[in-house]
């Protein structure tokens, strides 16, 4: 197959190469874009170097998938382009996340929609993809109704200057400065920032709704309910959240342990944690308990990589969804 990384100089785009590296595709060609500025940078992927093409340009002829590692407005705009050459765009940004017309794939959950594109299939939010691999299990012995969500989100969510961020401002405050913040409303060091996104009327961020959006689309479930706060804190890699999920029938842990164990992609251990979770592609859940206030009420911790699972990966996993057939 032929495969093409839009947006490949960015921390995503760079680790969908080391994830198409590490999977062992049968990759005949790897061709990378980005912008102007970064023509001529040069990779080596599979004793190979590569030279980066001007996406400006627009040259797609001949790829079989394009990844897309780049923001909203611009995968959009390039989007056109990508399915007028032939091939299928699996695009990580929010762009597409929401059109009817365009499936929104976590494979381990609803790989059958993959087969239902137009040539354009979206990657859910990061948190969202890591929650929805976690409560899959679940939702398989009962449906799940409503979610109480709260995200503690690694600083790379912000992308590389955002880890930049946090530990510059932790070497200034080691030496006595005072720190002021650029990427994040607040200091970010030792400390956490209830808001991640822009508030809407109800007093929501944007990456808060996009759990109960994106959730609905994934779960072929329109009534599903979730209330989420997202919190940004000062770990470099892996997003954590604490979910209460409501069954429509009672469920015993007994059965949620089963179905957990079962599950593609999941990993059972009492605490996981996101430095021992970063760098691979599973979803580890703990923490599993029976919720004290509602009835039907299951308590869990999740923990996944969300460079890897929550965006590269998933990408290329729907790659192998679509090369494996339906």
């Amino acid at each position: 197959m032929k495969i093409g990384i839009l947006g490949c100089t960015g921390a995503v785009g760079q680790q969908m190469m080391l994830c198409l590296q590490e999977r062992n595709l049968p990759i005949e060609e790897l061709r990378l874009f980005a912008s102007e500025r970064s023509v001529g940078k040069t990779y080596e992927f599979n004793g190979k170097v590569i030279a980066v093409e001007n996406m400006a340009q627009k040259n797609f002829d001949g790829l079989d998938y394009i990844l897309g590692a780049l923001e909203a407005d611009l995968s959009k705009e390039i989007s056109k382009d990508v399915v007028a050459a032939g091939a299928i765009y699996i695009d990580n940004s929010s762009a597409f996340r929401m059109d009817e017309n365009v499936p929104l794939v976590v494979p381990e959950v609803n790989r059958e929609d993959c087969f239902k594109h137009q040539g354009i299939i979206a990657n859910p939010n990061c948190s969202t993809i890591i929650t929805m691999v976690a409560l899959n299990g679940i939702n398989r012995c009962s449906t799940i109704d409503k979610v109480i969500a709260s995200t503690y989100q690694a600083v790379s969510g912000a992308g590389v200057k955002g880890m930049q961020e946090l530990n510059m401002q932790i070497r200034e405050l080691g030496h006595g400065k005072v720190v002021i913040p650029e990427i994040f409303d607040h200091q970010i060091a030792y400390n956490c920032i209830p808001k991640i996104g822009g508030y809407d009327e109800n007093g929501f961020t944007s990456e808060e709704m996009k759990m109960q959006n994106e959730g609905r689309k994934i779960l072929h479930n329109d009534q599903l309910k979730v209330n989420c706060t997202c919190v940004r804190v000062p770990v470099m890699r892996s997003h954590s959240i604490s979910i209460t999920c409501l069954t429509k029938e009672e469920v015993s842990i007994e059965e949620i342990k089963k179905s957990l164990l079962e599950a593609k992609g999941v990993v059972l251990q009492n605490e996981p944690t996101p430095l021992e979770v970063s760098n691979q592609d599973l979803v580890y859940v703990g923490r599993l308990r029976k919720d004290l206030v509602f009835e039907n009420g299951i308590s869990l911790w999740c923990v996944g990589d969300q460079v890897r699972k929550g965006a590269a990966t998933n990408a290329i996993q729907i790659i192998e969804e679509l090369e494996k057939g339906a």
